[in-house]
């Protein structure tokens, strides 16, 4: 990956009240459904891209990948490996 890509593949966070629930998971769960990041990425981009993209910006390994398409774009909800903090990373882009 060419440096510099990675922000033409990951445009920016979505930050919703969902999406924070998202980053530390549900009490019904366990938090176990947390440790999750959601970004509106670049419409063409495949979830290899997407991964490979947010592994090298934010030095994390990515568990899974899942995308769906809405009016306002592409939404990637990231998923980190465990040992890796989505808390850290938010902290990092300023999303609290």
């Amino acid at each position: 990956m060419v440096k510099g890509s990675e922000f033409e593949i990951l445009l920016h966070p979505y930050v919703t009240e969902k999406t924070m629930t998202g980053i530390d998971g549900t009490a019904k769960q366990d938090l176990r459904d947390g440790n999750r990041l959601e970004f509106i990425v670049k419409r063409s981009a495949t979830k290899r891209e997407i991964r490979e993209a947010f592994e090298s910006l934010f030095e994390v390994k990515v568990e899974k990948v899942n995308t769906k398409i809405r009016k306002d774009g592409k939404h990637a909800v990231i998923k980190l490996k465990e040992g890796y903090s989505a808390k850290d990373v938010g902290d990092r882009i300023g999303v609290f």
